[in-house]
């Protein structure tokens, strides 16, 4: 199978109320796209926690995010036609629902769960590949386009093994 495309999607928090605030893609060939996404008007929920984790302060998409209605139409014209894979689809499919209605366009490609791709040992195997590459990687902030890559890397590997 070909290298698939994968999405991640950092939040504003993970409960009621939480939207993105930021996505990153990562394309068969290797190339990463991030978008910070400027919170609309209705988005309120904040959870510091949350902030903790990936670093990215309501200051900082303020000052540096695009606006919801630019970042859907980006995402659809790079991936229009295509399913991306998250390890976390569940989530990532309620926040990309959430960029793509206040936005007030149709989401143009599907989002599917990357264990689909993998047969039950390579599902075994997910977690203990995924630290490995996470060192071998040594990307040290837990943003979106990052984790997208390491989440390819780690199929990449779990694919050559099956192969």
């Amino acid at each position: 199978m070909a290298t698939p495309i994968v999405i991640d999607i950092e939040a504003s928090g993970f409960g009621r109320g939480s939207y993105p605030i930021e996505i990153g893609v990562v394309l068969p060939d290797g190339s990463r796209h991030c978008y910070l996404i400027s919170p609309a008007r209705t988005w309120s929920a904040w959870d510091t926690e949350a902030e903790g984790v990936h670093g990215i302060s309501r200051e900082v998409l303020s000052a540096y995010g695009r606006p919801p209605q630019d970042v859907a139409w980006r995402l659809n014209e790079m991936l229009r036609g295509k399913t991306v894979y998250s390890d976390a689809w569940s989530f990532d499919l309620s926040w990309m629902g959430k960029l793509f209605d206040v936005a007030d366009i149709q989401q143009g490609f599907r989002i599917a769960d990357i264990a689909d791709l993998m047969d039950e040992d390579q599902r075994r195997c997910w977690h203990q590949t995924k630290a490995e590459v996470t060192a071998e990687l040594n990307i040290r902030r837990h943003r979106a386009s990052g984790d997208a890559r390491i989440l390819q890397e780690t199929w990449r590997r779990l694919s050559r093994h099956a192969a």
